[in-house]
This record gives structure tokens, sequence and C-alpha cells, in this order.
């Protein structure tokens, strides 16, 4: 089969396209046929080898978490799932014809497989850092970076809990995040004036980590209420950072339900093909994303 890897820790020219032995379903989970494969900040953190010690990794190493497809192996143990459904999850090495998948879902109906493939990290990951942050209805919640795949499912879900969300994002993307119920506003210079002009912040994310961790504390007060999934610094100022997952199957049946419900929908900004990994890559890096960007195999 072809999978995209690297043998060294570096930059996007480490990633290649090989051929590879097939991966195989061992007990609790399954192995699909990829369709498609989310592109999240964690896959070239990994290939950099900046956060070897949340995510070990052993030379040569596949690339990608995220990933949805076709069943065509069913593990020992593993019940409520079959060769043929569609299903979208968490594994390991997603960019690949084939993946194992160890948290799982059917995927809801109307989605369609690239979009199914940009849900569960972000969905995870956006579930955690509004627990972890305390946030509750009726309070205002500040995401730094909003538009993005993590920001777009903050915004949603917040909404749907009852919680105000201010957003910022940069001029092109303000529309977007209106039509995802936030109070938008843009970063750069200025950017936390205009925020208090809204009203007062109750907590704080930052989604980005574009260097906003003093000005967070100093809008919610508190560096308590603020948390940071791209900002590894945020933890000299007093803020956590939010790197550890949680139940991805929680996080993934809950997701389903919020789609089913239309409370949820996550675009696909970009799709590449597994030989354009790398360029998913750098355009990861650079950020400015409106919704998910995928690897269509």
């Amino acid at each position: 089969m072809r999978k995209v890897s690297f043998a060294e820790f570096g930059g996007p020219e480490v990633l290649h396209l090989t051929d590879a032995e097939e991966p195989h379903a061992g007990p609790g989970q399954i192995r699909i046929a990829v369709r498609a494969a989310g592109v999240n900040p964690v896959d070239w953190r990994i290939r950099e080898g900046q956060i070897l010690g949340a995510h070990p990794v052993e030379l040569p190493a596949g690339v990608g978490l995220d990933a949805s497809g076709v069943v065509d192996e069913v593990g020992a143990g593993v019940e409520g799932v079959e060769a043929g459904d569609r299903v979208f999850g968490e594994g390991s090495s997603t960019y690949a014809e084939f993946a194992v998948l160890s948290a799982w879902a059917l995927m809801p109906e109307g989605l369609t497989f690239g979009e199914a493939a940009g849900y569960p990290s972000v969905v995870e990951t956006a579930l955690r850092v509004i627990r972890e942050v305390g946030v509750r209805p009726g309070q205002t919640l500040l995401a730094s970076g909003a538009s993005g795949g993590v920001g777009s499912a903050v915004l949603q879900i917040a909404r749907a809990r009852g919680i105000r969300v201010i957003g910022t994002a940069g001029a092109a993307n303000q529309d977007y995040l209106r039509g995802l119920g936030a109070v938008a506003t843009t970063y750069g210079e200025g950017w936390a004036e205009r925020v208090r002009r809204l009203g007062p912040v109750d907590a704080a994310l930052d989604l980005a980590g574009s260097g906003v961790i003093r000005e967070l504390v100093a809008l919610t007060g508190d560096p308590g209420k603020v948390i940071s999934i791209a900002d590894l610094s945020a933890v000299e100022l007093g803020v956590r950072f939010s790197g550890v997952a949680g139940s991805v199957p929680d996080a993934l049946a809950e997701a389903v339900g919020l789609i089913a419900r239309g409370e949820l929908h996550i675009p696909v900004e970009k799709a590449y093909p597994l030989a354009e990994a790398a360029a998913a890559h750098i355009d990861s890096r650079a950020g400015h994303a409106r919704g998910r960007r995928i690897i269509v195999v």
C-alpha cells in the first residue's frame, strides 16, 4: 500500500510517499480502507520532534491521527461495527491507503468522507478545552485564532451550550465567524482593546499560538481562566497547556449527536492528494485556515 512516512525529524521535506506493508487490526481495533485523513497541527509537531513526551515516535514513522473510510477488518472483542461500515475516528499513520483505528463512530448520514475526516481530533480538543477552562452557559468565552478546525468546533459547541463567544481571526474570516454564531473581531495591533469594547470576558482559549497569552490573562484577570493548545511557553505565565486527549469515543459520540441535530458543521477548506502531504503541512503550519484541511486517498 501507499503511505506517507518520515525517517528523520525535520521540515516538510522529510515526508515521503512510500510502499509499505498493510497494517492489521489487533484486539479492540478496526482497520479501514482510508478515504480521507485529517491534517492537524499535531501531525507536523510530531514530524518536527516537538512533542515526543506526549507522542513517542519510533523512526521511520507514519503520519496522521484522524481518518474516515470503510471498515475491512474487525479485531477481536470489537462489537457494533462490521466490514463495509462507513466510519470516522482516530488511530495512527492515517496518511495511507489502509489504517488501524483505536476509536471510531459510524458516520452520520449526509456527511462526506472528506468532511468526516476533519472531525475527530478537533471535536475532542474543543470539548476538552471548553470543559477545562470552566466556562458556563451565560458567560463569555474568547477564542483567539477561531477560524481553524478547533475554533470552528469551539464556536458551535459553545453556542449550543448557551455560551457567548468572541472570536478573533483575520479580516477575510470575519463573516465566517459570525456565521458560526460568534461576535467577531480581527487580531493584530489593538486587538485586545477591540475585545474589551465587546464586553467582559470570563474565559479565554489560545487556539493559534500567536503570542497572545499575556493579553488573554489580562482580559480574563486570571491565568487559571486561560487555556492554550498551541503555545508551549504558556505555562511560564501560569496558563495551562492542554495537550493530553480525553476520551475520543465519548467525543465522537457527542460529535455525531451535534452533527445530527444540525449544531455542528466544519467545512473542508482544502484537500490534498497523498503525494502532496508536505504542502498540506506547510499550509497547516502557516495557519489562517477556514475550517479543515484533509488528505484525500
